[in-house]
């Protein structure tokens, strides 16, 4: 296999966590009865331009198909911070009524309805069916296809290059991550800006996060890696933020390579953290897979001692970190019994791999569970505030596994 970004033999593996169905993948109950199909689930780094990536194996629409289980609205701390984003560069960039702003990957529209209510023209550009629906309830126009090269120059070629193009937790999503660059830069006008936010490599790294390497997840980054990928495409990297969102985040600012304004000090800032971090030294990442291991272990000792002791466990959160984490414990529904989560779109089904089947949050106070294991940690305090009061009703404590096992 060579590197998706610059073709160079993979020869370091960073994580390997063997065999498991695509982590979006939800069973219907009719599917409980046939064969799944499970892909290898391994990363390799790639010593020239340091770019994480998965083994080649699954197609992008496999995995984002008509029925894709994700809606970015069921969050609400998720809402509150796409609402910030928009009122944010709308200010920074005096986005308005002659401006143009296009999202890639736009779900169902949990960020460019904003837009819509600023009455800001906007166009979402989404490949799968549920959520591109969804969207288009609200108003927001929706192209249905996958984003790259050919349908940014497609884009260009109707006028329709944007002042700004967001792209939130899709970056990593994309196979081949250098013609989805190329979309970007012809999609952008002249002094159009683009922003990208996805997962921080140096934070999956520094606070174990190895449950958000699922095969959806194409590419694990650093800035530094971005900056190289951006290059090759004649686009320059001339800002980034540094965010909470989804463990320890990025937010990158880029613009044409000739664009007249200058490069932040904090993208040189954010690129030496990383090197101080060892992000440009083999050693870190082979250093890893024990740190994995000892999670999966802990968890594993951890639901086995509760049934010992005569202790109900649940799961809240059917998220896809959750799937990953599971799956490489082996954990079934004899260790865990059930997982509730808010979307209506994941109930009534089943977790791929585990067969451990979803229900609505109601399912606490009915089955009164003494744990609850948050499988999503990214948004532990969002779910502890929402189910307090009814997990104290019976005394029941909260627990999460990564990055390491406690009850909190």
């Amino acid at each position: 296999m060579k590197c998706r970004h610059c073709h160079a033999a993979l020869e370091h593996v960073f994580l390997d966590l063997g065999f498991a169905p695509p982590s979006n993948d939800y069973l219907n109950p009719e599917d409980l009865q046939a064969p799944e199909t499970f892909f290898p689930l391994k990363l390799f780094v790639c010593g020239e331009c340091w770019l994480v990536q998965t083994q080649d194996f699954s197609r992008a629409d496999e995995l984002f198909r008509h029925d894709y289980a994700y809606f970015s609205s069921t969050s609400s701390g998720w809402l509150a911070h796409a609402k910030a984003y928009s009122q944010m560069v709308t200010e920074r960039f005096g986005l308005g009524a002659d401006s143009f702003v296009v999202e890639v990957a736009s779900n169902d529209g949990y960020l460019l309805k904003n837009f819509v209510e600023a009455k800001i023209p906007c166009l979402g550009i989404e490949p799968t069916g549920g959520t591109a629906e969804a969207a288009r309830k609200l108003g927001i126009p929706v192209m249905q296809e996958f984003f790259g090269e050919k349908l940014g120059a497609q884009l260009a070629a109707e006028g329709k290059q944007a002042d700004l193009i967001a792209g939130n937790n899709v970056y990593a999503h994309v196979p081949d991550i250098n013609d989805f660059t190329r979309g970007l830069k012809a999609a952008l006008k002249p002094a159009g800006t683009v922003t990208l936010e996805f997962p921080h490599l140096m934070q999956l790294i520094a606070h174990n996060q190895f449950d958000t390497v699922y095969h959806e997840h194409y590419s694990y980054l650093s800035l530094f890696t971005v900056q190289k990928i951006f290059a090759a495409a004649g686009l320059r990297v001339c800002d980034v933020e540094q965010l909470p969102t989804h463990g320890g985040s990025l937010r990158v600012y880029g613009c044409h390579e000739q664009d007249n304004r200058e490069t932040a000090p904090a993208v040189a800032d954010a690129l030496a953290a990383e090197e101080a971090a060892g992000l440009r030294d083999v050693a870190t990442y082979l250093s890893f897979q024990p740190r994995a291991d000892k999670v999966k272990n802990d968890l594993l000792a951890f639901l086995v001692e509760q049934k010992r002791a005569g202790k109900k466990v649940a799961a809240y959160g059917a998220a896809a970190k959750g799937n990953t984490l599971l799956n490489y414990a082996g954990v079934k529904p004899d260790l865990l019994p059930f997982v509730c989560d808010a979307a209506p779109s994941k109930q009534g089904k089943y977790m791929p791999g585990s067969h451990i089947p979803i229900l609505p949050p109601a399912a606490l106070a009915e089955k009164k569970p003494d744990i609850i294991l948050i499988l999503p940690w990214n948004i532990a305090a969002e779910v502890e505030k929402q189910q307090r009061e009814t997990v104290q009703a019976w005394g029941g404590k909260f627990a999460v596994a990564v990055p390491e096992m406690k009850i909190l």
